[in-house]
């Protein structure tokens, strides 16, 4: 009976990991079902939450608004010709029209509003649109702060409001806090899948830094950045950005922060005793992973790595510690980065930290938690002032500086995982890093 339960134990395992990336035919379904129901469900919350009652958004094809492009449907790549959106909330009559100013309907949630043979122009269609339903405020993607949110074009800027009648003109305004919040919320769905997408975010840098990609003495660094990308593709998936992975050893001094993302030599030959570090991030089912963890390998005489390292990852996750317990509702990002680091500065660590917003795209759009650059704070046209807003993702990303006696130099511990700020609080998605993987595995002994 024994047996039998550890074989079907062993059947969910592998049916659970062979079900967790999807054809594409099925992940099609997916994000299809998703945008129906943030279409459906979230975004009339999140108007009524910003005060907008019409949100217009225009693009051409391949020049396409940041925004837009993730609410286009699974079989739609780009936009086509010049794409119009226009979402008008009636918040008496609890209604949201999702109209397309196209030839077509985009997917089955948003629906043509524009017959070409009835009026050509199709400016003056969605003059036309905006007119029957008379808005409060008309809602354009422009924005100083947001990048995510500023995704609509001078050129289409001037046409629109050459074409809207000067009594409406006084209505425009920036949908910077709509375009922000419809980019970083998630919903419950999108959460179930956010955990299985970092898992195998997890699976993958756990299989690279191992004895099946790494044999010391003649692995380089670039090989095992290459196997990475490598992977990801064989999966069907994406990476949103060049895995990266690094050394720290006793032989050389610590460097920039810079070093991590440029300027690090290439085809560095992994040595026992090296600690590792990789900086990889996927994309899938329109959601993206950023993740950093650390590895260290054995010397031959070696079945544990040394408590100097083990106690500064160890920092490391105190760091994080301070920075997610002062993740609360309402704060900037600036707010929370000044009293993370104090607090840490406090108990003696050496802190940094530059987490940023995950989500729809891997630097996505909320509030920024300092730059690595920027640890006294982020200027107004980063995000400074927007507040940390529940059901979010953010990729915890910071390092702590310990110094290694027994190395002679300092080193640096960078971390990064996904993590959910919800109405309860904080949480990591898949869990985090609080022990180094090792190189090779080590094998429990066998009894006789």
């Amino acid at each position: 009976m024994k047996q039998l339960t550890l074989f079907f134990a062993l059947c969910t395992i592998l049916f659970t990991h062979a079900q967790q990336i999807l054809p594409e035919v099925e992940r099609a379904r997916v994000v299809d079902e998703i945008l129906e129901e943030r279409f459906n469900v979230l975004l009339p919350q999140l108007m009524d939450d910003t005060g907008i009652d019409m949100w217009v958004l225009i693009s051409r094809e391949y020049n396409e608004d940041p925004v837009l492009k993730t609410m286009l449907p699974a079989t739609w790549l780009n936009a086509r010709r010049r794409t119009i959106l226009l979402f008008y909330r009636n918040k008496e009559k609890n209604t949201i029209d999702k109209l397309a100013v196209a030839r077509y309907n985009i997917g089955k949630n948003i629906v043509s509003a524009w017959d070409k043979e009835k009026e050509p122009d199709q400016w003056k269609r969605l003059v036309q649109l905006i007119e029957e339903r008379n808005p409060q405020k008309i809602a354009l993607n422009f924005s100083k702060d947001h990048n995510i949110a500023d995704g609509l074009d001078k050129t289409d800027y001037d046409e629109f409001m050459a074409h809207l009648p000067k009594k409406y003109q006084p209505k425009v305004i920036s949908a910077e806090q709509l375009a922000v919040r419809w980019i970083e919320t998630r919903t419950e769905r999108e959460m179930i899948l956010f955990d299985q997408l970092v898992d195998i975010t997890h699976d993958i840098i756990a299989e690279a830094f191992s004895e099946k990609v790494i044999t010391p003495g003649i692995t380089t660094t670039t090989e095992v950045e290459w196997w990475m990308r490598q992977k990801v593709t064989d999966l069907g998936l994406e990476t949103w950005f060049h895995p990266t992975v690094d050394i720290q050893r006793t032989s050389e001094e610590l460097v920039s922060h810079l070093y991590s993302f440029s300027g690090r030599p290439d085809d560095l030959v992994i040595m026992p005793g090296d600690l590792l570090h990789c900086d990889f991030g996927i994309t899938y089912l329109r959601l993206n992973t950023d993740c950093q963890e650390l590895a260290y390998v054995l010397k031959p005489e070696e079945t544990e790595a040394p408590s100097f390292l083990v106690n500064a990852l160890y920092d490391g996750n105190r760091v994080q510690d301070f920075l997610t317990k002062n993740m609360i509702k309402g704060r900037t990002g600036n707010e929370i980065l000044a009293q993370s680091l104090q607090e840490a500065k406090d108990a003696g660590l050496q802190p940094a930290i530059y987490t940023h917003p995950l989500g729809m795209y891997g630097h996505s759009a909320g509030t920024t938690i300092g730059m690595w650059d920027s640890q006294g704070g982020v200027m107004k046209d980063d995000g400074e002032n927007y507040p940390l807003n529940p059901n979010t993702v953010y990729a915890i990303e910071l390092n702590a500086t310990v110094n290694i006696p027994e190395w002679n130099r300092d080193i640096r511990i960078m971390l990064e995982e996904a993590g959910f700020f919800g109405e309860e609080g904080f949480r990591y998605v898949n869990g985090r890093q609080t022990e180094l993987l090792l190189i090779p595995r080590v094998k429990p002994q066998q009894g006789y």
